[in-house]
């Protein structure tokens, strides 16, 4: 009888470790919060989860929103998560896929990176010794806003060697700086040993827009300065069309790219926003023609077949199969909360897998629309990551609410 209870000690107390150490995964795998409308399930596809809350114990958030408590329940009795159940209307958008021009002014200047000035006495890099970082945000030069690089250089060679006052944010925090130009002997010319960038312009793909204000999404990931990686500060910006005239394939440890032109220069569209969830703004004439889509709760994504839509030629999309191999529904990194896998064999042949300017291609699954093409895996471009289209939705409607009460 001894050798029995000893026996079942242990095989319970190796349950209980099983059964914890499932329930921590589980708590960091899956989000602090959801959304949740009369017609959607709970399934995270890789866990025995469900979800309890009472929809009579309803709250409402700052926005006036209708929420409540609930909890995640390993195989339907374990409590292993208190959640925020938000309740909401299932949206319905007008599916992207196209390519689209974009043209962008930065709110600054971004440095790009830093260069050592070769001087009468050696090499110098003022703006370094001053404290200025790669990624800094420079804000004004001698108290004057800047907004172009030529400003900037201006007020470098106007200062001859005399010390210019520079204003730059870092994460979010202001800073200055007191920098003496120098003469560089092979320009010569004054230099503070800077490379910074005020704007930008190249190709994405749309991922959705909204047949109800006009409001647009794509790419899935911010613009970002591509020596620095900073996001680009937004001053201003706008959408054109483009047409995709060919693709240089994605290879191994090189990916490849979209390559198009702006097929009209005049404008359709403004940004508003460029954040790390995407490309946001408004078109001037909202589209109301293209095919409807379901957005898909973040929850209601599973491993396995899908389709993205996609543009490799011309302006028009089509659809490719894909897989999607893994889901974070946690958003511990918002740009990637999919991996997936092109598996169709003319997309393949085409682009080697995922290019760069597919950024922003819909994911369609069982219906719904469910993300985003964001990053291309560089030593297997067959793979990459997606984002949530909930993630790109919910900041669309943010966005949109904040320009109705500016307006």
């Amino acid at each position: 009888m001894k050798k029995f209870f000893r026996s079942l000690s242990v095989y319970l107390t190796v349950l209980s470790i099983l059964v914890f150490g499932i329930g921590g995964t589980v708590a960091y795998l899956t989000p602090s919060e959801l959304s949740v409308s009369k017609d959607s399930s709970i399934t995270f596809c890789r866990f025995p989860v469900s979800l309890s809350y009472d929809n009579t114990a309803v709250s409402y958030d700052d926005n006036q929103n209708p929420q409540t408590d609930g909890t995640l329940m390993l195989f339907g009795s374990v409590p292993v998560k208190k959640i925020t159940v938000n309740f909401t209307e299932r949206r319905t958008v007008i599916l992207g896929g196209q390519p689209f021009g974009i043209r962008l002014y930065a709110d600054g200047l971004v440095v790009s990176q830093t260069t050592q000035v070769p001087t009468a006495y050696g090499n110098v890099n003022p703006a370094s010794q001053a404290g200025i970082l790669c990624g800094d945000i420079l804000t004004a030069v001698n108290g004057i806003p800047l907004r172009t690089n030529e400003q900037l250089m201006q007020a470098v060679e106007d200062s001859g060697n005399t010390p210019i006052f520079l204003e730059f944010t870092r994460n979010g925090e202001k800073h200055s700086a007191k920098i003496t130009p120098v003469m560089d002997q092979q320009l010569k010319e004054y230099r503070i040993g800077l490379w910074v960038r005020d704007s930008c312009a190249g190709i994405g793909t749309v991922t959705f827009t909204d047949p109800d204000n006009g409001a647009f999404a794509g790419l899935g990931h911010g613009i970002a300065d591509s020596k620095s990686g900073t996001i680009m500060p937004l001053s201003e910006g706008d959408i054109v069309p483009a047409s995709i005239t060919s693709v240089q394939k994605s290879t191994g440890g090189c990916p490849g790219s979209l390559c198009g032109f702006f097929s009209d220069y005049h404008s359709i569209g403004s940004i508003l926003a460029n954040e790390d969830c995407g490309l946001f703004g408004k078109l001037y004439s909202p589209e109301t023609s293209g095919e409807k889509i379901p957005l898909a709760f973040r929850q209601e994504v599973v491993r396995g077949d899908a389709k993205i839509y996609t543009t490799i030629q011309g302006s028009k999309p089509e659809l490719y199969d894909v897989v999607i191999e893994d889901i974070s529904y946690n958003n511990v990194n918002i740009t990637k909360n999919m991996v997936i896998c092109i598996t169709d064999e003319k997309l393949l042949s085409a682009a080697g897998g995922i290019v760069q300017g597919m950024s922003g291609s819909p994911i369609i699954q069982n219906g719904k629309l469910v993300g985003a093409v964001t990053h291309v895996f560089i030593n297997d471009p067959s793979h990459g990551y997606a984002i949530f289209a909930e993630n790109m939705s919910e900041f669309s409607t943010t966005l949109m609410q904040k320009q109705k009460t500016i307006n």
